[in-house]
């Protein structure tokens, strides 16, 4: 046994998948780090085949992936990547998905519907994953659904940075654009020191992505809205929201997000003269199909590297944001 050398010094390993590779490859520059070259492929047939190119034994690996359309596809091929690292005998193997997919599929909100974020946390949990990193999250609850840690990070102080510099507390009010955002939202106000408005919403559940507004709580003529949401998808909610609040004499609304979902015709939609600006996160990948003038993108890259630092150093992630997000 003499010959046996023990090293106790852990091994960093970056991977990503290839649907945002600018997001990991600048989590790696962050990191002073560099990603470990994946030979992924899709055959003829939609199959999708990962191999890393150096050994991984023993490390602690981090597969870095956005959930954007394809979705299924991405999915799969994150999931095919964490069974190539438990294969290939990586020590931990972390899923860093800044978008969760299926997120809003988190309940059943009628019979015979399936809790798709559930399901999803089952198949990372099958693939071999120990933990998963997500930003954002859409239900809180979600955290509970994988049976290992989560580490939900929040890009509530990459925002705030940029409208604390941008936006006068004094004119300005915080708006949630439905009931369940009202929790979010209440900490954008005592953090930004402005006054909080809630829109009353409701949807049809047989039509998806159509939102009537209904009325407007808090005082908002005469102020700056600052309307604060998880994810954009097809806008039509928030254009909606904006549009009601422009009607109740608000003299601006800007627009914060952290997913830029961006589904046709969100990038027309948002455009409205409703609203003055759109600042979101590049959790997901914004082709210059999908921007547009008004539309200001902060880079999330430096928070989810601060995140995998700590979780390698076994240090604390709740400690990044005061524990009071």
């Amino acid at each position: 046994m003499s010959g046996i050398k023990i090293s106790g010094e852990k091994r960093l390993v970056l991977v990503s998948g290839r649907a945002h590779p600018e997001l990991a490859e600048a989590i790696a520059e962050e990191l002073d780090s560099e990603l470990v070259h994946t030979d992924a492929r899709t055959f003829a047939n939609g199959e999708i085949y990962a191999r890393y190119d150096e050994s991984v034994r023993g490390s602690d690996a981090f597969v870095i992936q956005s959930h954007c359309a394809p979705i299924n596809e991405w999915l799969m091929e994150q999931l095919i990547m964490v069974d190539a690292l438990k294969r290939a005998s990586a020590k931990r193997i972390t899923v860093v998905a800044p978008f969760y997919p299926y997120a809003r599929q988190d309940k059943k909100g009628r019979g015979r519907e399936p809790i798709s974020a559930r399901l999803v946390a089952d198949l990372f949990k099958a693939a071999g994953a120990d933990r998963i990193m997500s930003v954002d999250l859409h239900a809180a609850q979600i955290q509970g659904f994988f049976d290992g840690p989560v580490d939900h990070l929040f890009a509530m102080p990459v925002l705030l940075e940029h409208f604390r510099e941008k936006l006068d507390p004094s004119t300005l009010t915080v708006v949630s654009p439905d009931m369940g955002r009202v929790r979010v939202a209440d900490i954008w106000s005592d953090k930004l020191g402005a006054p909080l408005a809630i829109i009353h919403k409701r949807r049809d559940p047989l039509v998806p992505n159509q939102v009537t507004v209904h009325e407007i709580v808090g005082e908002v003529e005469g102020r700056v809205c600052l309307l604060v949401d998880d994810l954009i998808d097809t806008g039509r909610t928030i254009v909606k929201a904006a549009e009601a609040l422009k009607a109740a004499g608000a003299i601006g609304v800007v627009v914060a997000a952290t997913h830029a979902v961006f589904s046709d015709p969100a990038p027309e939609l948002l455009q409205s003269d409703a609203i003055d600006s759109v600042v979101v996160t590049d959790t997901l990948p914004i082709s210059d199909a999908k921007r547009f003038p008004t539309l200001e993108i902060l880079p999330i890259a430096p928070l989810i590297a601060r995140a995998i630092h700590e979780v390698f150093d076994d240090g604390s992630v709740t400690s990044m944001f005061d524990g009071a997000a």
